[in-house]
């Protein structure tokens, strides 16, 4: 029980297909007085994405230009060092980001591969910054090493809904997916996992997405919800834009199933007007990622994104607060 309601993990596709297509007004109402009971509103965390390691990924996900597999062109590079991650990182923390998040194009990493990666962890957090990690996934050994070098959050996305996904991805399935998401709250390390809308996917889609993560065992921490920004050379290069107000819906939907996770307003950004954020951030999210890149994709330089928490109201979290009442 938390602020007089009960933590729900038993979500219904009937319940959650009834909340997403009611009107638009009572979505957005229901969403905020959810928002209103757990977070302050008027606080948005900054988080910051480096890509530690670009292209030449395995996968063959249908939306990313970092993949081997799907006609991108991206040129591949190796593991970046360590010392650049932090000087990065410093950067990071004195433009006001609060989290950390360092991502690898992988299939998973190789164990040659993990002193390095648990000593970034280490010097990020020595900066008294949260730190998250998406190397997609994961054995066991690797989890434990990454926790105990005091790993705060692991990233892996789901993407899609279950049925759609073999549409995105067929070189892993949905099953590894939640596989990697176990292994990691087994481990006491904070999940972190969203999707991606926009892909082509139908209204269902959308809501059974976030039905997966909702009736997980514990709701992830942080579930970030992405635009997709078509990429040249991808199969999705030329998918139909999603309508914006379907959207806002799915961010509302998400602040009412997961009362007391993260929101994060992720990739996309780039193609939102200001007040289309607005009623993101109205209807619950919490979360944004700053700089001008997330891994390959352009993202709202800082400034704008000053100047629109100016035109809101809006404060960044404080390291250290999560924004929660």
């Amino acid at each position: 029980m938390e602020n007089g309601q009960t933590i729900r993990t038993d979500w219904t596709r009937e319940e959650a297909d009834a909340l997403y297509r009611q009107p638009l007004n009572d979505l957005l109402f229901q969403a905020h007085t959810v928002h209103r009971q757990y977070f302050d509103p008027n606080q948005v965390q900054r988080s910051k994405l480096l890509s530690i390691k670009t292209g030449g990924c395995a996968e063959d996900c249908a939306y990313c230009s970092q993949s081997a597999r799907n006609g991108a062109k991206l040129s591949a590079s190796k593991l970046i060092e360590v010392e650049r991650v932090l000087a990065e990182a410093r950067k990071a923390k004195e433009a006001g980001a609060t989290r950390y998040c360092m991502g690898a194009a992988w299939r998973s990493p190789k164990d040659r591969d993990m002193v390095a990666l648990e000593a970034m962890v280490e010097g990020v957090k020595e900066l008294g910054m949260e730190t998250c990690m998406t190397l997609g996934m994961l054995e066991d050994d690797q989890v434990l090493r990454l926790k105990t070098a005091g790993l705060d959050y692991y990233n892996h996305n789901i993407d899609t809904s279950e049925r759609y996904y073999s549409e995105i991805i067929t070189t892993r399935t949905f099953a590894d997916r939640i596989d990697t998401l176990e292994r990691v709250r087994n481990a006491g390390i904070k999940v972190c996992a969203g999707g991606i809308v926009g892909m082509g996917e139908q209204q269902m889609d959308r809501v059974d997405m976030l039905l997966t993560l909702a009736t997980l065992s514990s709701h992830p921490e942080s579930v970030p919800v992405n635009m997709l920004i078509p990429m040249a050379d991808t199969p999705l290069a030329k998918v139909e834009p999603l309508d914006p107000i379907e959207f806002v819906r799915t961010i509302a939907l998400a602040r009412i199933l997961m009362p007391k996770t993260h929101v994060r307003l992720s990739a996309g950004r780039t193609g939102m007007s200001d007040e289309m954020q607005a009623m993101c951030f109205f209807a619950g999210a919490n979360s944004i990622f700053v700089g001008d890149t997330l891994l390959t994709a352009d993202n709202p330089e800082e400034d704008q994104d000053a100047a629109l928490f100016k035109r809101l109201g809006i404060t960044a979290m404080a390291v250290g607060c999560d924004g929660s009442r």
